[in-house]
């Protein structure tokens, strides 16, 4: 007779039952192991100095005092820390952010977490992103007792929204079934006997010759350096065992607030196949992680099941699809399908030729808006010579430029110190605050002078020209941009990469001329500063203009599209 499915309710309360077991297990032998470790220490003692006499190293029932003592001050102190520090210590460390208000990926991602905090019935929840291309996700519980949702922003590109609810019901099952911290807790315990191991293990440098003491000593290190490691081990087993356990029961509880199992299997499944390693830090804590670091890298083999913190990939995804009448074979379909549909969904992104826009500097052509602000200005350099005439904003950001320098207004015939001249002293001080010099070309295309728009370029917040096509990105959305893969490119522009890549890329002395052109005579539309011509990186040196102080990049038309060939379709 064929065996029923179990349907989510049946999945929680059978995982349930088998983590409390476990975890009371973990909780007997966590006191057993450190009394054993305890032991050791007072019996290594007593064994090994000469002359000396510790009458509790043959008292049992004082010895097991003892550990009991001790291991229920390092139970609470890692109680303590944990409750404490431990979320806010793991947030600093992924460098996780708020999610950024202008980002539409990330306002997607902090609706959905509302959303799912409404549903399971949660008064308040954090939205965090982590900086990576990586795909995995974790909850945290607050010092204030606020749950936290973290994701990386490789799950915010690759995910669609089905498939990040589910990603964020399966975390917040975690915290209402008291996962994080219970796991949390439990990975601390398990790793003071590898701290203990690590602290015991023997030094590469010899010993002195006839040092007694020392070889006592040694002696004693081994015994408890042995019942470190052994007791160390099991913990680690028996932490692993019950992540797994509290791994389904999440899965099915987030069935239970999402009602889609198939989006929860498909997410699971490219969480795997992809890259989820975040950090060296996450191998400490991966069970707070949705799927292991390097899950590419696990296998199903007998070892990896009794070391893997995570259930198998298979296992997961066959408790899901029973509940849907599903196969795992079907969703690595669906998968599959799903991308080919995403690919054909792309919007095809036109060279500067083929859209019909003018080239940089083809346009209305810099006008200037008062009198007082054209090239009215002449300086006297160091060698004693007047260079001019200049604008203002040329002026203020030459490398010698200072209040005692000599000036000349040559609109009113005036000679003086810079310090005697209004306007010089207000552009500076602008300067200073990073506002415009001239509040008139503020958000103004470097080129043409006309108004920049505000436009989104794959979810990221961007200022576009309406003319030449140009465009200001701040340089920290730059990643977030080439993580994502809602546009496609024409031919034309595949072809723009491909010959710059040839002219520039490999060709070593091109690259170098980059960064020795004539100082631009652009001016960053968002604080005035001048754009320095930079190749974006040493690894992709398409040249762009860089503002230093307020860290935005300007990418004259195609630059951006070509940067993001040479990255995505190498």
């Amino acid at each position: 007779m064929k065996r029923k499915a179990k349907d989510f309710y049946e999945v929680q309360r059978t995982q349930w039952r088998k983590s409390l077991l476990l975890f009371l297990i973990l909780v007997v032998f966590y006191f057993a192991a450190v009394a054993l470790v305890a032991g050791v220490i007072l019996l290594g003692l007593g064994l090994f100095i000469p002359d000396s006499s510790f009458p509790l190293a043959n008292r049992l029932s004082t010895l097991l005092w003892i550990g009991f003592t001790v291991a229920v001050m390092i139970a609470v102190f890692h109680f303590l820390d944990a409750r404490l520090f431990g979320a806010e210590f793991i947030r600093k460390r992924l460098q996780a952010q708020a999610p950024d208000a202008q980002d539409r990926y990330h306002t997607q991602f902090a609706n959905t977490v509302d959303e799912i905090r409404i549903a399971s019935g949660l008064p308040q929840a954090n939205a965090y992103i982590i900086p990576v291309f990586a795909i995995n996700s974790m909850a945290l519980i607050e010092r204030d007792n606020t749950p936290s949702v973290i994701v990386t922003e490789g799950l915010l590109a690759e995910f669609t929204r089905d498939e990040l609810q589910a990603v964020v019901a399966h975390e917040l099952a975690h915290i209402i079934r008291g996962d994080t911290f219970y796991v949390t807790l439990v990975c601390s315990l398990a790793n003071f006997f590898e701290r203990l191991r690590q602290a015991m293990e023997p030094e590469d440098s010899p010993q002195p010759v006839g040092n007694q003491t020392g070889g006592v000593f040694q002696g004693g290190q081994v015994l408890v350096l042995l019942a470190a490691s052994f007791s160390g081990l099991l913990m680690h087993l028996l932490s692993m065992l019950i992540s797994r356990q509290r791994e389904i029961l999440a899965d099915a509880a987030a069935v239970e607030f999402s009602r889609n199992p198939a989006a929860l299997a498909r997410a699971i499944y490219k969480a795997h196949v992809k890259n989820s390693f975040v950090g060296d830090f996450t191998l400490t804590y991966s069970p707070l992680f949705i799927v292991p670091p390097e899950s590419r890298e696990i296998t199903d083999g007998f070892l990896s099941r009794i070391f893997n913190s995570h259930p198998p990939l298979l296992k997961r995804l066959r408790l899901l699809t029973a509940m849907f009448s599903s196969t795992p074979g079907k969703i690595v379909l669906d998968v599959q399908e799903s991308r080919k549909q995403r690919e054909k969904a792309r919007q095809i992104l036109l060279a500067q030729e083929e859209s019909g826009l003018p080239g940089p500097g083809t346009g209305p052509g810099p006008t200037e808006d008062t009198p007082g602000q054209g090239m009215i200005w002449s300086i006297r350099d160091g060698k004693g010579n007047w260079q001019g005439p200049l604008t203002l904003e040329e002026v203020i950001v030459l490398p010698y430029f200072s209040l005692r320098i000599w000036m000349r207004n040559l609109q009113e015939n005036v000679q003086a110190p810079a310090r005697e001249f209004p306007q010089l002293q207000l552009a500076l001080r602008s300067l200073y605050q990073k506002k415009h010099i001239n509040p008139r070309r503020r958000n103004k295309c470097p080129h043409c002078r006309v108004e920049l728009r505000d436009s989104f370029y794959e979810g990221v917040a961007v200022k576009a020209c309406p003319e030449c096509g140009g465009k200001l990105v701040d340089a920290a959305l730059i990643d977030r941009i080439v993580a994502r893969r809602e546009v496609d490119f024409s031919e034309k522009l595949l072809q723009k990469a491909r010959d710059f890549e040839e002219e520039f890329m490999q060709n070593p002395a091109r690259t170098r001329k980059i960064t020795m052109k004539t100082p631009s005579k652009l001016f960053c539309p968002e604080c005035g500063h001048r754009l320095l011509p930079r190749p974006y990186n040493y690894q992709y040196v398409v040249p762009v203009d860089k503002c230093l102080s307020c860290h935005k990049i300007w990418f004259d038309a195609d630059e951006l599209e070509i940067l993001q060939i040479l990255i995505e379709k190498p």
